[in-house]
């Protein structure tokens, strides 16, 4: 049945729509089987909507009153572009607040499935002031991280962070003991995403191990410390219990603790869980298993511009945005838009150009086969260093030991910062030019001919 006549109207103007302020913009890829694309545009809004594939008798004027309309296509690029009015979308009964769940039902729901498309992917969405302003957004970010460290609370730059490796089969002793050899020279440690409770290392028994670590760390150091501890359950009561245990057990160091969960796997009901629970701390988002719907590999779902941008509505103080192409992990230089939408007012995606209205910023967390030779090149491409980098080979494969791993990582981000060439650097800072040793196929790439200049001959 075709349904463009309600379905569509491409005569709207996105600016007209940005300017009326009620409707929530998405912009897909999308790909028909067969027949007209506005046709299989317009059954696309209609099931994201208030439309089903016949005529229904219960329809009246009101309902078609918020339909979603397909305002704009372009075939040749599989483009098509739906504008969703704002109340169609669902509010908690408790404070009126918006829930990314019903967001993602209406816009990649049963669209996903439907047997005339052959495939559809979000690229980007736009939200309007009414409706943002409806979201958590963060509560900390990494201002706050600075301020524990006693760094400026504007530009504090840099914390130098890491993954307790292996990231699974270390007791609870062994595991303690890896964040005080971290510690001694870097900022930050994070539970991997698969680390929580196991039976070979409670939480109840690691935990107090951790903070005796972070304390003794800090003693010898001067210094502050941070954790990020792993929250993540399926039942909001069970992260409940463990962040209040591991808030008691830092005791005064609680602010020092941030609490990690895996958005992606475990939904926004977690990570509204810790963000409403535990305001206090700064709230670490993990994104494992983003890859599923985010790849550019898959034609469905959504990408990782989106699934970032979805973070920053739900609460997230950190955020997982990949290395752009300067670690292990898929990605390119442009994706440093991804941490622009996140930690700036105003910035602009692929199709839309959001105003976030004073929401505080979500830090960027870079993660992902990152050491100390590939920060001088990633500062460059991002423009600034104030990020989280959690680089867990990048500091325990250091040829010297943890400590000196995050102190090359340290080094790195000062030779970008003083705008120093990374060979001359590393002749005046140990840690930094023993990284090239320790990373030998990383320095014969990014740095030819770095044994003869640093006087290596092995």
């Amino acid at each position: 049945m075709d349904q463009s006549s309600r379905y569509a109207d491409l005569s709207l103007k996105e600016e007209d729509l940005i300017k009326g302020g009620r409707h929530v913009l998405c912009a897909y890829l999308m790909k028909q089987k067969e027949g007209s694309y506005l046709e299989a545009a317009a059954h696309f809004a209609a099931e994201s909507s208030t439309g089903t594939n016949v005529e229904v008798c219960t329809t009246d004027e009101f309902t078609k009153g918020v339909d979603a309309l397909v305002y704009e296509i372009d075939e040749a690029k599989e483009l098509m572009k739906i504008a969703y009015p704002v109340e169609l979308f669902d509010i908690n009964i408790i404070d009126g607040r918006a829930m990314l769940a019903s967001f993602l039902t209406l816009t990649i729901g049963n669209n996903q499935g439907m047997g005339d498309i052959e495939y559809s992917k979000m690229l980007d969405f736009y939200l309007p002031p009414c409706y943002l302003r409806l979201y958590d957004g963060p509560s900390m970010n990494i201002v706050d991280m600075w301020r524990v460290l006693g760094r400026p609370i504007e530009n504090g730059g840099y914390i130098a962070g890491t993954i307790i490796k292996p990231k699974l089969g270390l007791r609870p002793e062994p595991f303690a003991h890896a964040a005080y050899q971290f510690w001694l020279g870097g900022d930050f440690i994070k539970n991997d995403e698969p680390q929580g409770n196991q039976v070979f290392c409670p939480l109840k028994k690691v935990m107090p191990l951790v903070h005796d670590a972070m304390k003794r760390a800090m003693d010898e150091t001067g210094q502050a410390k941070l954790f990020s501890a792993n929250i993540t359950a399926d039942d909001p009561a069970e992260m409940i219990a463990r962040g209040e245990y591991i808030l008691e057990t830092f005791g005064f160091e609680a602010p020092n603790v941030a609490f990690l969960v895996d958005g992606y796997v475990a939904g926004p009901t977690a990570v509204t869980t810790a963000r409403r629970n535990f305001p206090n701390q700064f709230l670490h988002f993990h994104r494992a298993g983003h890859g599923a719907v985010t790849s550019p590999q898959a034609k469905r779902g959504y990408t990782a511009f989106v699934h970032i941008k979805m973070t920053r509505l739900l609460g997230a103080s950190g955020m997982h945005v990949g290395t752009m192409g300067y670690g292990k992990m898929e990605g390119e230089a442009s994706d440093k838009l991804i941490a622009y939408m996140i930690e700036q007012d105003s910035a602009d995606g692929p199709f839309y150009h959001q105003e976030w209205h004073g929401m505080k910023a979500t830090s960027p967390i870079i993660s992902g086969g990152m050491n100390a030779l590939r920060l001088p090149g990633f500062f460059q491409n991002l423009g600034h260093g104030n990020v989280i980098n959690t680089a867990g080979g990048g500091a325990y494969g250091h040829i010297d030991s943890p400590a000196a791993g995050a102190k090359s990582l340290r080094q790195a981000y000062e030779c970008w910062k003083a705008g120093a060439d990374p060979i001359q650097w590393a002749k005046e800072h140990k840690e930094f030019a023993r990284a090239f040793e320790s990373f030998p196929k990383d320095a014969d790439k990014i740095f030819p001919g770095w044994r003869e200049k640093l006087g290596v001959h092995k």
